[in-house]
């Protein structure tokens, strides 16, 4: 049942205008981000929710989606996500956050995907804009926006072609994703 929920766990950039996760179902995500293992159990992490039509224009304009589709400049207005949650570090607790925030991502896609819902996390976003925009205290570090929704795109996942990992629409506006073989990925040791 995992790997199915691996499977299904696509970064998806279209959304159904609804319906929505709710508040609970935000908060049920955090949860399961909060289970999760941290590095030295310091719970560094910190998260913003947006479930607001309102706040989630207020945020769309900072997050960019697609580097390898340089001529699509992010979904439609009636393709945009339905919530969203900021993922911070809270530096007075500890500077070191990369794998928590990994794991937490990870963790909270894995929940939305059970719920039926999807996300995309975004690296690629206007840090300083989102900061001023919902008044982030400086002592937080703004490490990702997970962007979240009722997927409306298909996404498939292909074998590697001649090395080449980036991923592309089809003419049926297919989302493809190649993926190493596991051959590629095992080293045999003597």
């Amino acid at each position: 049942m995992l790997k199915d929920l691996l499977k299904a766990n696509r970064s998806f950039r279209r959304f159904k205008p609804g319906p929505a996760l709710s508040r609970e179902d935000l908060t049920d995500l955090v949860d399961a981000a909060r289970l999760s293992p941290s590095a030295r159990n310091a719970q560094p992490l910190k998260f913003i929710l947006i479930d607001t039509p309102e706040t989630c224009a207020r945020i769309f304009p900072f997050c960019a989606w697609a580097g390898y589709l340089k001529e699509w400049k992010g979904p439609a207005e009636a393709e945009r996500p339905t919530s969203y949650i900021i993922l911070l570090g809270d530096d007075a607790v500890s500077r070191d956050i990369d794998t928590d925030a990994g794991i937490a991502c990870q963790s909270i896609l894995l929940s939305a995907v059970e719920k039926g819902f999807g996300g995309c996390i975004l690296g690629s976003i206007d840090r300083p804009a989102i900061r001023d925009a919902f008044s982030i205290d400086e002592r937080y570090t703004i490490r990702y926006v997970i962007a979240l929704g009722k997927p409306s795109e298909t996404v498939v996942l292909d074998d590697i072609s001649h090395n080449d990992i980036r991923y592309y629409r089809d003419e049926h506006d297919v989302h493809h994703v190649p993926k190493r073989t596991l051959d590629e990925l095992i080293i045999e040791i003597l």
